[in-house]
């Protein structure tokens, strides 16, 4: 990395060489693969600047990847397909040079770091790049040393990548970007797969690599209010293929290009503009604590909450079941769980005559037909809780009911009759050819006939929108409808309750509000769900309860609006207020959650609006 020139900087990051030839130029590229009948990209101008930082954003299939698989040279020695226009990385066409050329300017980080280790501990994996440009080994310490201290990862070079959190496996894969002293950092949604603090610490760490030692950064996310926690110099929109803006961030935010394009806006922006005082550029709205409010705008949200409709009693759905406790339902009849957790622990092997508790003294009731969150950093124990439930993992202590009866001694086969566990990659889980084959695939494995085949697979085709795709291969289908197969198979056989590990990670705002409102769909005809995640609008937004976990205890069993408005309890399990909060807070909202359950439903009704 090369220390970053005095230009200024639109996002008052660590300055711009803009008065130099930039690193990278495209003038009126397109890009058409061999195996598609039209362009994914056309007519692209881009230029990167030395000390720039960049965040590149769009919808699922505007062009994002194919974008980064230019900017790094895949494009065209890997990924073939014809080109027009021009390319130059430091001058140079990448078509001209070899990758690995282009490599040692552009360093890539993916979102899957686990695919980009090769070796057996940190160190190794860092020295990778510098064994295969067969650097002097006497060279290679020095290196090491600074590329890990840069990436915050220096004491951590004797373990094993795959020992650590994902945030630890984040900051090994850019160090191992880092020993080549790249020119530019190229990062392809990094915060995916990250708790929010994580996705924060990560995102101050590209900021102290910007500002104090002058990388140059380019940034592909979804997640952009996590992103805009720190300065960008610029916000490149992209939609069909074309860059539709190319601004600084506050005059993106105010000009409602994002929601014209499925990107969502930071929450307290798009807060504003449904109490009727939407944000100007001038107002710098990229960060909830920053914006510069006027008393008109205070006033205007103020009212917004104060004039929404007083709800009556709400049934029961956000608030806790004592474990092993019966609520009666409408007609006087006691109603089962679905779901009573009493003070459940789980501990795993960490070595041949080592075990680690995972979960300890987990206690909760889900009531049947119930959407439930699980939230907490990564390594909290959301997913061994999940895989405890499903049957995966055997408790080591406390008790499980599922439909009110003890799932003690249950097999596997037992656990997966009530229980569908649906997990956060379909690839996993995806193994026929065909839709109807792949639903049929588990009914066929428990010795269903053919009729009652037939019949279920209708069912669920019809519930999960896939009825014009049953004969459709697997191949053809988009990520969003696959995520739908994996959920269909598993509705097939019948399940009381249905849970889902991180079911939108790294979607955009479209595709993310698409399935969740089909799950919403779903779970009105009376499934019970349980969500496992860290998304906390996802949280807000779609669940009636939410559980905490931290270090594998329970921190809190409560409404998501007050759980994430509580900045105590959100630092603890390692998760973060969102900007709700700070706008409630700024104007004057004694109870921030109100604001928050305001804002749900003014959500809630535009989605209704726009469908």
């Amino acid at each position: 990395m090369t220390a970053a020139s005095t230009g200024g900087s639109a996002g008052g990051g660590g300055g711009t060489g803009r008065g130099s030839a930039p690193l990278i130029e495209l003038s009126g590229y397109g890009f058409q693969y061999r195996a598609q009948s039209a362009p994914t990209l056309h007519d692209i101008d881009l230029s990167v600047h030395r000390g720039e930082k960049i965040a590149i954003v769009g919808a699922s299939g505007s062009g994002k990847s194919t974008l980064v698989n230019v900017l790094n040279g895949l494009i065209p020695h890997h990924h073939r397909g014809t080109s027009t226009g021009t390319v130059r990385v430091l001058g140079r066409d990448p078509a001209a040079v070899p990758l690995v050329e282009t490599a040692a300017v552009v360093g890539t980080v993916l979102q899957d770091t686990g695919s980009q280790f090769v070796a057996l501990t940190v160190g190794e994996d860092i020295a990778f790049s510098l064994e295969n440009q067969q650097v002097d080994p006497s060279e290679m310490p020095a290196r090491i040393a600074r590329a890990a201290q840069l990436a915050g990862i220096e004491d951590r070079l004797m373990d094993s990548p795959q020992d650590l959190s994902g945030g630890q496996k984040q900051r090994v894969a850019i160090a191992g970007v880092l020993v080549d002293d790249v020119e530019v950092l190229l990062l392809d949604e990094p915060l995916a797969n990250l708790d929010p603090a994580t996705g924060r610490a990560a995102v101050e760490l590209l900021d102290t690599l910007h500002r104090d030692h002058g990388a140059t950064i380019v940034l592909v996310e979804h997640r952009l209010e996590d992103v805009l926690h720190r300065d960008v110099d610029r916000i490149v929109l992209m939609a069909d293929g074309r860059i539709v803006l190319d601004a600084p961030p506050d005059q993106v935010l105010a000009s409602g290009a994002l929601e014209e394009h499925g990107i969502r806006p930071p929450l307290h922006v798009t807060a504003l503009a449904y109490a009727g005082a939407p944000v100007t550029a001038s107002q710098r709205p990229s960060r909830s604590a920053d914006v510069a409010l006027t008393a008109q705008q205070i006033t205007a949200v103020q009212d917004w909450v104060a004039a929404a409709p007083v709800a009556g009693e709400a049934p029961a759905d956000g608030e806790a079941l004592a474990p092993g406790a019966v609520r009666s339902d409408a007609s006087g009849t006691a109603a089962r769980t679905a779901l009573d957790l009493d003070a459940v622990s789980c501990d795993l092997p960490v070595g041949p005559d080592r075990r680690r508790t995972v979960l300890e003294g987990i206690s909760a009731a889900v009531r049947p037909g119930e959407m439930l969150g699980v939230l907490g950093s990564n390594g909290a124990g959301k997913s061994t809780l999940a895989r405890v439930i499903a049957g995966f993992e055997e408790i080591t202590g406390g008790r499980l009911r599922i439909g009110g009866v003890d799932a003690a001694g249950w097999s596997l086969a037992e656990h997966g009759e009530r229980v569908g566990f649906v997990l956060q990659d379909p690839g996993q889980m995806l193994s026929r050819p065909q839709v109807s084959d792949e639903i049929a695939l588990g009914l066929r494995a428990r010795g269903v006939d053919e009729v009652e085949i037939a019949r279920r697979t209708a069912t669920v085709l019809e519930i999960c929108g896939l009825s014009p795709f049953r004969s459709w291969p697997l191949a053809a289908l988009s990520h969003g409808q696959r995520k739908r197969v994996t959920i269909a198979a598993v509705l097939a056989l019948e399940p009381e309750v249905l849970i889902l590990d991180e079911p939108t990670a790294g979607q955009d705002f479209a595709h993310y509000t698409e399935f969740m409102d089909f799950l919403r769909g779903l779970h009105a005809t009376g499934t019970t769900v349980v969500l496992i995640t860290h998304d906390m609008h996802l949280a807000v937004e779609y669940t009636d309860r939410v559980l905490v976990l931290s270090e594998g205890r329970l921190l809190a069993d409560d409404d998501p609006a007050r759980v994430l408005t509580d900045p105590a309890l959100t630092a603890r399990a390692d998760l973060v207020v969102t900007g709700l909060y700070d706008l409630a807070r700024r104007c004057g909202i004694s109870d921030p959650h109100t604001l928050v359950r305001r804002f749900v439903a003014a959500d809630r009704e535009r989605r209704g609006a726009r469908r």
